[in-house]
């Protein structure tokens, strides 16, 4: 092995993955403004014949940007960050730089299997699940060569000590491994029909009630171990080393930790109440739900606490505006849930667009906000290059924000007038609303969404150009910044 002062970490797998997830951030975000814009004005729909509805293109918006862009900023963060921590570089091992290049290329085919196959309508009609059974084969494989990967630079390393934001991505892949392994376990129809169907279609194992509780089971944990527990690892790492400042509680960040591994787990039923789930189920992913605010808001007042005395730092460096601004979404997204989660509040929610505006405001506002702030990070970094421009940085912040808020307050506003009106009834107990009164009354809120989308999109292109030529024409950098970003 290198001796620790000679080591140089090895980027090149970061950077792949980082230049993925700024190409499925703008075609996961152009297909959200599309979708949003065809609920506001219908004849969008027609564009592109059956491939440019909105039924075909909302599972394919999904799944690229949870799949395409997050996963991908998570993946690059990943392996920016453990060799750092651990004091290990990848190049220091032939097999695990090889199964580095595996693992990239792997996640290519599914990529492009997936939008492929969601795009001619091909799906096993589960929420965060639809790819069919060859592509969740690649999947496990894939997903086992990342643990290969992580458990074998965990094994190499100098660093003995486990940093926090390593306990987190250890928490992500098995949560997630877990997790999608019992959901998808489907049966190939052909197989087993007689050679009826086609070779990709396949059924659920598990069939009624039953499916809907692994579905969900998985469904609320895909936002958890996905949007959720890599995205704490990777502020508890990028905040303190863009702002030069200590995580401000080390025992807060594990207690918070362990709360979420306990809690979050047994929180999904509330995505089905008022069903025919047992009640005593939907009533502990309620009481779940609501305690889950506690290590919800350690990890996030913990990550607000580490700028402590130094907030003037987010007016001079637009990073930390991403990440302190993300931190708070994540506050306010995770007070908002358990919110619905309550069976008084979810009996006016539930099939509502309030439930799109909570998804979205911890979407746009926490995960995409830090990814965004942890590629910047990385960037001089990685490439050695000045990020190119600081004020364009700053537009996208402010531009991105009003999106943001233009999104989830009209759809606020949107999904409580909904429910609010499918359960009016007059003096007779007749409802008092058609469906499509319902429809007619919520076209503003749906232009406004749109509107707030676009907004979020131009933001998304203005960080595409910005990272592009920070890669290409950032002034170079004869060493590599301590702590705060360089930019122009």
């Amino acid at each position: 092995m290198q001796s620790n002062a000679a080591l140089e970490y090895d980027y090149s797998i970061v950077k792949l993955f980082m230049w993925t997830a700024v190409i499925f951030g703008i075609v996961g975000m152009l297909i959200g403004v599309l979708i949003a814009s065809q609920l506001a004005f219908p004849d969008l729909n027609y564009l592109l014949g059956e491939y440019g509805t909105f039924s075909r293109l909302r599972p394919l918006h999904t799944n690229v940007v949870i799949y395409g862009f997050t996963l991908s900023g998570i993946w690059a963060s990943f392996y920016y960050t453990a060799q750092r921590v651990l004091k290990v570089s990848i190049s220091e091992s032939g097999l695990l730089k090889a199964l580095t290049k595996l693992h990239f290329l792997l996640y290519l085919v599914i990529a492009t299997g997936m939008v492929v196959s969601l795009a001619l309508g091909i799906t096993a009609n589960k929420e965060y699940a639809q790819m069919e059974w060859p592509l969740d084969i690649l999947v496990v494989l894939t997903w086992v060569i990342f643990g290969i990967n992580m458990f074998g630079l965990i094994g190499l390393r100098r660093e003995k000590t486990l940093y926090i934001s390593m306990w987190y991505y250890i928490a992500f892949f098995l949560g997630v491994a877990m997790l999608y392994l019992f959901n998808n376990m489907e049966v190939p129809t052909m197989f087993f029909s007689g050679g009826l169907g086609a070779w990709y279609h396949s059924v659920s194992m598990y069939a009624g009630t039953n499916d809907a509780l692994v579905q969900w089971w998985w469904g609320h944990n895909a936002v958890a171990f996905v949007f959720t527990v890599p995205i704490i690892a990777m502020i508890y790492y990028f905040l303190p080393k863009e702002s030069g400042q200590a995580v401000y509680s080390y025992k807060l960040s594990l207690l918070a930790f362990w709360g979420l591994m306990f809690i979050y787990l047994w929180a999904g039923g509330h995505h089905l109440l008022w069903s025919t789930v047992p009640d005593w189920m939907q009533t502990m992913g309620s009481v779940f739900s609501v305690v889950l605010i506690l290590p919800s808001w350690g990890s996030a007042i913990n990550m607000l606490l580490t700028m402590k005395g130094e907030w003037n730092q987010l007016t001079e460096n637009p990073l930390i505006k991403f990440m302190v601004l993300a931190s708070t979404f994540y506050m306010l997204s995770t007070l908002e849930g358990p919110i619905q989660a309550v069976k008084s509040v979810n009996a006016i929610a539930h099939f509502t667009d309030w439930i799109p505006g909570h998804v979205h405001d911890g979407v746009l506002g926490w995960v995409a906000f830090m990814v965004f702030a942890a590629l910047m990070h990385m960037a001089p970094r990685v490439f050695k290059r000045e990020i190119y421009s600081k004020s364009l940085l700053e537009s996208q912040f402010w531009i991105q924000t009003i999106g943001v808020v233009l999104y989830f307050t009209s759809m606020w506003i949107a999904g409580i007038t909904q429910g609010m009106m499918w359960r009016a009834v007059d003096e007779y107990g007749n409802l008092v609303y058609s469906f499509i009164d319902t429809v007619s009354v919520l076209h503003p809120y749906y232009a406004l969404r749109a509107l707030g989308g676009l907004l979020y999109l131009i933001g998304m292109f203005m960080f595409a150009y910005n990272f592009f030529k920070t890669a290409t024409a950032g002034r170079r950098l004869e060493q590599e910044p301590r702590y705060r970003s360089p930019m122009a």
